[in-house]
């Protein structure tokens, strides 16, 4: 996808409305990231943990004015619900499965654009560039969609799914699992606040930070010899090729960089940048190894 402004339909994931009097309270005590800081117009990053500092959920929030509306993938629309649900005691909040009323629409541009049927344009930085949400009812998806494809690239769910890996983002079912502490994809400065307080998870988060050990990090691959990267490839060291150090999470080819690319996990040890490892794809022993050296995120041309 060129540098030019893109939209990308984010209408299948799932939405949740916030409300009651306790909404903020209630939130900050569930979020790595601190409610208090959006707002009407900018949304903020964030994830919800498990008490081992594990994920639950990553997406996205920002303040409606009289109730909090949040976006995760729509993995989560079984799960997410019910896990915010859990810790609702006595607290003033109703929380909303709204996700057949409205549609989002992600922008990515300088400029926020102008449509008259939006409901909310917040900013909000899905990807490293910055970006707009567009919020509409559903009723308006269509009408939306095709202005919005008007006015700038439209970018379908396989160019869409690219540009996220070039950008070195992180998504759900592939690097974000409940497997997975935030830290380890790399969503410590978007999506982690360290001054907010307490939340579900926060010890282990804070224990991390304070010993600046982490035992796997998000990288990114690059395929020194051309041969493709296949998402669930392991990643081997040339020194001990019997070791697995990491996995492959998500691959394609970069028409950017003209190069196979990758985000994967690696260990420890093995994973700062220049490091030369060797993805073997265990379900395939004939399929060609590929060699890969660890490159810094966002890949660069």
């Amino acid at each position: 996808m060129s540098e030019q402004a893109a939209v990308f339909d984010l209408s299948t994931r799932i939405k949740l409305r916030v409300a009651g009097g306790d909404r903020v309270r209630f939130l900050n005590g569930q979020v790595t990231a601190d409610v208090r800081k959006a707002t009407t117009s900018s949304a903020i990053e964030m994830c919800v943990l498990d008490p081992k500092g594990k994920m639950n959920a990553h997406g996205f929030l920002f303040d409606s004015a009289d109730s909090f509306l949040l976006d995760a993938d729509a993995e989560l629309k079984e799960s997410l619900q019910p896990r915010l649900e859990r810790y609702v005691i006595a607290d003033d909040v109703v929380i909303e499965d709204v996700s057949d009323q409205l549609s989002i629409f992600h922008v990515a541009s300088e400029a926020a654009p102008t449509l008259p049927t939006a409901k909310w344009i917040v900013s909000a930085r899905r990807f490293v560039r910055s970006g707009w949400d567009v919020w509409v009812e559903a009723s308006e998806y269509e009408t939306t969609l095709q202005q919005l494809s008007a006015m700038f690239d439209f970018c379908d769910s396989n160019c869409a799914e690219l540009f996220r890996i070039e950008q070195g983002i992180p998504r759900w079912g592939r690097e974000l699992t409940s497997d997975i502490i935030p830290v380890e994809a790399n969503l410590e400065e978007r999506a982690i606040d360290y001054e907010k307080g307490c939340y579900v998870g926060q010890e282990v988060i804070s224990r991390m930070k304070m010993s600046g050990q982490r035992n796997k990090k998000l990288c990114g691959l690059l395929s020194t010899g051309n041969v493709a990267l296949v998402a669930g490839m392991e990643l081997m060291t040339t020194s001990q090729p019997e070791k697995s150090v990491g996995r492959i999470t998500s691959a394609g080819r970069s028409e950017k960089l003209g190069k196979e690319i990758a985000l994967g996990y690696v260990k420890r040890g093995f994973n700062a940048t220049g490091a030369r490892l060797e993805a073997i794809n265990m379900g395939d022993p004939a399929s060609p190894k590929a060699a890969a050296v660890v490159v810094d995120l966002p890949f660069e041309p």
